[in-house]
């Protein structure tokens, strides 16, 4: 019997599934689709990126999807980002404010409790969470409530964290040189990446602005609060 007849006839596994098979969002950067099993941001798994710069480009290389996402009436969410978000720059850089919340979670454990919360709702189709000291026990919580979500789940964690395991399905070191951001692809489905990829961020996007949030409460786990977002600033 030939080849092609026992692959039509019988249940044989084939290996991992093509780029085409595996849902995910257009990045809007060519060049990083390319690199990307499914062509862009996993949906419905966990994508960690690693940073140590803020307000060099790490939110411009998500902005695209985020903005696609939003002007087709997806929700998107942002969970305890270092600074305020700067409502004039997002409305400017595409992004659709009718469909961003914003949580504020002044400890780590309120943060992780919203993050499997919202992930767990499935209330968004674009989730990006700010979480420098999860552990990976928390992280792997998170993977596994991002399975059951229709949302790109995106984790940006210090560079430190390279060193450490993770149980995202796609992590990126991410770099600043002058106008262009070198990606890193140290995690992916499929076969591993060799060289980075460096991508265009001029003109950058002031998406936070520069004033920190507030300090953490004493009120414990779960104080997590979803805080509207001013258009005008």
């Amino acid at each position: 019997m030939a080849l092609e007849e026992i692959l039509r006839r019988q249940p044989v596994w084939r290996g991992a599934p093509s780029k085409a098979e595996i849902p995910a969002v257009s990045t809007g950067y060519l060049a990083l689709d390319d690199q990307l099993p499914g062509r862009g941001w996993p949906v419905g798994a966990l994508t960690e990126l690693l940073t140590d710069a803020k307000g060099a480009g790490e939110l411009q290389l998500l902005v695209p999807a985020l903005g696609a996402l939003s002007w087709a009436g997806k929700r998107i969410v942002w969970l305890a980002p270092p600074h305020l978000p700067y409502a004039p720059a997002l409305a400017a850089a595409g992004i659709d404010l009718a469909q961003l919340a914003f949580i504020e979670a002044p400890a780590r454990r309120d943060a992780l409790w919203a993050a499997e919360q919202v992930l767990r709702a499935r209330c968004c189709h674009g989730f990006v969470a700010w979480l420098r000291h999860a552990r990976y026990d928390e992280l792997r919580r998170l993977a596994v409530a991002a399975e059951g979500s229709p949302a790109c789940v995106m984790i940006f964690r210090p560079r430190e964290a390279f060193a450490e395991s993770s149980p995202a399905a796609l992590r990126l070191a991410l770099e600043p040189q002058g106008e262009v951001l070198n990606a890193r692809i140290l995690k992916r489905r499929g076969a591993p990446a060799t060289a980075p990829i460096h991508l265009p961020i001029n003109p950058p996007c002031h998406a936070l602005g520069r004033a920190p949030l507030s300090a953490p409460s004493a009120a414990g786990a779960r104080s997590a609060r979803l805080v509207g977002l001013p258009v005008h600033a």
